[in-house]
This record gives C-alpha cells, sequence and structure tokens, in this order.
C-alpha cells in the first residue's frame, strides 16, 4: 500500500500538471484573447502557444480579428421628397484592438448594425427618390464615412457599406415606369425631328450644289460656244477677204467658190426639213455640181501640184487666172 508521503506526492504532481495545463493558452489564427487579472484587463493574447499565471489570470473575451460581413435587415426610409421606399443593406468591419473592441461597446456587432440602420435613414433621408435611385455611390460613400468615424473608438475599421436593393412601393414604381416610357417617346420625337431638319438640310444642300454645277456648265458651254463661233467668224472673215481679193482680181473660181457655198448650204437646209420625205430637183441643180468642181479646182490651185501651199505666186485667184488665160 502506498504511504501517506506517496499519496501526497501523487497529489501534488497532479496538481501541477493542472496548474501547467491551466497556464498555457494556445490562440487560433484570426483571433485574439483578452486576459484579465482579478477582473482587470492586464494584455491582449495573439495566435500562438502563450503562458499565463494559473488561478490568477483568465481569459476575459475572445475576438475574431478577421473582416466579418453582417447583413443589415430592411428598413423602411422616407425621402426628401416624401417617397416612402424599402432600404436593405451589408456591413464589412474588422476588429483592429481586442481590448477596445471588448471594453468599450458592449455588444459589439449590435451597436455597429443599429449604427448603420440610423445613418442609412438619415443619409437616403436627405436625398430625393431620383438621386437615391441614381447615386447608391455616393451614398455608400458617405455612409462608410460617418459610420467608420464612429466606431473608431471601439477599435473597429468599417471598409465597407454596400446598399444591397432599394424597394419603391408598386404604384410608384408603375408611375416612374410611365414617365421613363413618356421621356423615351419626347428623346426619340427629338431624335426624329432632327433627323428629318437634317435631311432637308442636306437635300437642300445637294440642290444647291446641283444649281452650283449646272450653272457653271451652262457658263462653260456658252464660253465655249462663244469662242468657236468666234472662231468660225474669224474663219469666214479670212475666207471672204481672201476670196473677195480674188474676185477684185477677176479670179472666175472665187465666184464659183461663194456660189456653191450658199448653194450647198440652202439645198442642205431643203433636204433637213422635216415636212419633205421626196425631193424632186430641177436641171438647174447640175448647177451644183459645176460649182463644186469649181471649188475642187480653186483649192487645186491653192494647194499646187503636190498638195502643199504654192509661195512662188503673189495670189492663188491669180495664178487661176493665168491658167484660163493660157
Amino acid at each position: 500500500m502506498l504511504s501517506a508521503f506517496s499519496i501526497f506526492a501523487i497529489a501534488v504532481v497532479v496538481l501541477a500538471v493542472i496548474l501547467v495545463l491551466m497556464g498555457v493558452k494556445s490562440v487560433p489564427q484570426g483571433s485574439e484573447y483578452t486576459i484579465e487579472r482579478f477582473g482587470r484587463y492586464t494584455k491582449t493574447l495573439t495566435p500562438g502557444l502563450n503562458l499565463i499565471v494559473p488561478i490568477i489570470d483568465r481569459i476575459g473575451a475572445e475576438l475574431n480579428m478577421m473582416e466579418t460581413v453582417m447583413d443589415v435587415p430592411s428598413q423602411e426610409v422616407i425621402t426628401k421628397d416624401n417617397a416612402s421606399v424599402e432600404v436593405d443593406g451589408v456591413v464589412f468591419y474588422q476588429v483592429m484592438d481586442a481590448a477596445m473592441a471588448a471594453y468599450e461597446v458592449r455588444d459589439l456587432q449590435r451597436a455597429i448594425l443599429n449604427l448603420t440602420m440610423t445613418n442609412i435613414r438619415t443619409v437616403m433621408g436627405s436625398m430625393d427618390l431620383d438621386e437615391l435611385l441614381s447615386k447608391r455611390d455616393k451614398i455608400n460613400a458617405e455612409l462608410i464615412n460617418v459610420v467608420d468615424e464612429a466606431t473608431s473608438p471601439w477599435g473597429v475599421k468599417v471598409t465597407r457599406v454596400e446598399i444591397k436593393d432599394i424597394s419603391p412601393p408598386k404604384d410608384l414604381v408603375e408611375s416612374m415606369g410611365r414617365q421613363m416610357k413618356a421621356e423615351r417617346d419626347k428623346r426619340a420625337s427629338i431624335l426624329e425631328a432632327e433627323g428629318v431638319r437634317q435631311a432637308q438640310i442636306l437635300r437642300a444642300e445637294g440642290l444647291k450644289q446641283s444649281a452650283i454645277l449646272e450653272a457653271e456648265g451652262r457658263k462653260e458651254s456658252a464660253f465655249r460656244d462663244a469662242e468657236a463661233r468666234e472662231r468660225e467668224a474669224e474663219a469666214e472673215a479670212r475666207a471672204a477677204e481672201s476670196v473677195s481679193k480674188a474676185i477684185a482680181e477677176g479670179d472666175i473660181q472665187a465666184i464659183n467658190y461663194f456660189v456653191a457655198q450658199k448653194y450647198v448650204e440652202a439645198f442642205g437646209k431643203f433636204a433637213d426639213s422635216p415636212n419633205q420625205k421626196t425631193m424632186i430637183l430641177p436641171m438647174e441643180a447640175t448647177g451644183i455640181l459645176g460649182s463644186i468642181a469649181g471649188v475642187a479646182e480653186l483649192a487645186k490651185t491653192v494647194m499646187g501640184d503636190d498638195g502643199s501651199a504654192s509661195s512662188t505666186t503673189k495670189s492663188p485667184w491669180n495664178s487661176s487666172n493665168n491658167k484660163d488665160g493660157a
């Protein structure tokens, strides 16, 4: 049997083991523990293996140091223009100081939640419904600034506040739908009218350019017609001058030239008449052939026997007279 000393020794060993186990604390990653000595905060245990004084020290609070997300329940908000909407959201926060989060506020999550809901009503209640629906980024920015500033004394960092859903009443949604449809119809009518106006302007510009180009064409055509008539008149004047000179010198072929020219012109006009399909020529029409023969003789005299203009005589009409005299 064991003696009293052996029993005491075993009891002391067991008690020592229990005390050692009570003094060793393992803190998981992402958490921190606060230590209280006789009810007063002394230190914070970080993740890993830590030693405390058994019986004297105890764990006060176990805090999660990771970023935490918390849903904000739906609540009714009255906007600046007296529209009632249902709003819910979500808030992200992280404990930065375990001691402040444990001892500066009681029920940290409830405090953050109520603070967020109150500021949602405050921020969104100062805005019109249209601004409320179109400027969520502005709402989120104002909320995070206000809530983060309010939670700083608690050792908490609010990283994000997001509005998830804004639900106006059903009748208000229908009214907004009709308003949006009317606005879109208005923009469509304006765009259609603008398109018609632009088309008319372009059409008018096209007609203007067409008229300008047509006028330019008529101007160029008239200029070229006048130039052609001028050259034709100059050619006829030179021919008349040459023939007149030849007539003055007694060249009968020059007279035949004039007669043949006028006869051919008159005969051509008579032949081009739309009222005449059959022509009966008099015997005197054979005079045309004689006149044309005279013109050919005249051209032969002027050009010379080899087809080039003669430069040895003073006048082609005189040369013709000399041949007739011979």
